[in-house]
């Protein structure tokens, strides 16, 4: 498998090489037949760039020079994921001077619906490069640059400081944070995009530098850990996080080409502070645009009083620590908890009751079979459940799973309180590991989440 993977980042890397190839012949031929190299040009853009960018450049109050600014701006990607690609995509096909991407992630299968600068033969290989594959053939024409890393509080000041615009296509908290500090740090305006499962977020934060509200203003306390779920158990809809990077990409092209990173005339006030939000729910995909509040005169980050500077960042802020971790759910005794191994030899051999409290949408795609679907929020809510009563009919013991063992500790110990152990007489407790324990140790076949 390994020497497979491998001969098919190999096949990906000569394909892109061989694309990129053409994309310059392409350019310098057009270049060539367009252009007497026996006299100066006297245009102030390249024969190819006023076909490639034309359709743009007549549009009523863009024109020429918004393409020049274009030109000569230097954009930063950080994230090649769902928000990064179709961002970067725009940036590149509108003509960025230099477009850098961040992300030190690979290319995975589960990507593909909604990172669609990626492909399938591209699996395995480095998600900066994959993307830069694309988008040289999309445009050949500009610069790009590879950051093959994640960005940490040790890299940012290098990496941010080579641009003068940065869009966060990051998906966790802690890399907002850093992100946003870095910007301040560095006076660059950041373009802030969040999406997840049917909805999505923008911002314009530090805009003019030194004026405009930075994340922490708006979030002076990050979300506490266990309430942050990714799109691996959460789930997103692709067109979703689409929308949103293409409007990231959308609010850059619009700041860059009306010389929002131009140095202005004394003092630039910061436009008045909108959260533009994104839903594809209710009675159809919808937008609606929210006040939010401004710089706030004690931020850390970019107050007059703000203790944070380049050095603090590189050797003091520990932004994990700052958002905090979310422990392990531990509301179950070891005697209360089975393993997969242990309920495979059970179910066969004794009557019993197992709930699978993972919500409806994961019980659909795989279950172990004879599970009945009870799922968690149901118990968070307090409704009525038919299927518990049913099982407190039985005499055997109750088992709990759902997809890594947390929430059926919390439904176990539920059950509990109820009175579903008849005073410890039944057990009631969990498959620890979950599902994915399951598929891990008994049962291979059943779909990979």
């Amino acid at each position: 498998m390994d020497k497979i993977d491998h001969l098919r980042r190999e096949i990906a890397k000569r394909e892109s090489e061989l694309a990129h190839l053409k994309s310059q012949l392409a350019v310098a031929e057009s270049e060539h037949g367009a252009q007497d190299e026996s006299k100066p040009w006297p245009w102030p853009l390249q024969h190819h760039e006023y076909q490639r960018y034309g359709r743009q450049m007549i549009v009523p109050g863009f024109g020429l020079q918004a393409q020049l600014r274009l030109k000569n701006s230097r954009v930063l990607v950080v994230g090649a994921g769902g928000l990064g690609c179709p961002a970067a995509a725009y940036l590149a096909g509108a003509g960025v001077g230099v477009l850098g991407l961040v992300d030190a992630d690979q290319v995975e299968v589960s990507n593909l619906h909604r990172q669609v600068a990626h492909s399938t033969g591209r699996v395995g290989m480095s998600k900066v490069l994959s993307a830069i594959a694309y988008l040289r053939e999309l445009n050949p024409t500009i610069t790009y640059k590879s950051h093959q890393e994640h960005l940490s509080a040790a890299n940012a000041e290098a990496v941010v400081s080579q641009y003068d615009l940065v869009l966060d296509c990051t998906d966790h908290p802690t890399s907002r944070y850093l992100v946003s500090d870095a910007c301040v740090l560095l006076g660059r305006p950041l373009v802030s995009a969040s999406a997840f499962q049917t909805s999505g977020q923008l911002i314009l934060l530090n805009s003019p530098p030194g004026r405009g509200p930075c994340y922490r203003c708006l979030f002076p306390r990050p979300p506490p850990p266990e309430s942050v779920v990714g799109c691996g158990e959460g789930g997103v809809l692709g067109p979703v996080v689409g929308v949103m990077g293409v409007l990231q990409a959308l609010q850059a092209i619009e700041l860059i080409a009306k010389g929002g990173l131009e140095p202005a005339e004394g003092e630039s006030e910061a436009r008045e502070q909108r959260m533009l939000i994104f839903s594809a729910v209710a009675d159809g995909p919808s937008f609606r645009s929210v006040r939010m509040r401004g710089r706030r005169k004690d931020c850390f980050a970019c107050s007059d009083e703000a203790g944070l500077t380049l050095e603090h960042l590189e050797t003091s802020v520990d932004y994990v620590q700052f958002c905090g971790v979310a422990k392990p759910v531990a509301l179950l005794r070891p005697g209360e908890r089975i393993t997969a191994q242990q309920y495979r030899e059970i179910r066969t051999a004794r009557e019993h009751t197992l709930l699978d409290v993972r919500e409806k949408e994961h019980f659909s795609l795989g279950s172990i079979p004879g599970a009945i679907n009870v799922p968690i929020s149901r118990f968070s809510r307090g409704d009525e459940m038919p299927e518990l009563a049913a099982a407190a009919g039985k005499d055997g013991s109750i088992y709990l799973v759902c997809r890594v063992g947390n929430d059926s500790q919390v439904a176990a110990r539920k059950l509990k309180d109820l009175g579903f152990d008849n005073g410890g007489k039944r057990f009631v407790g969990d498959i620890s590991g979950g599902i994915q324990a399951w598929r891990e140790t008994v049962d291979p076949s059943l779909p990979f989440l």
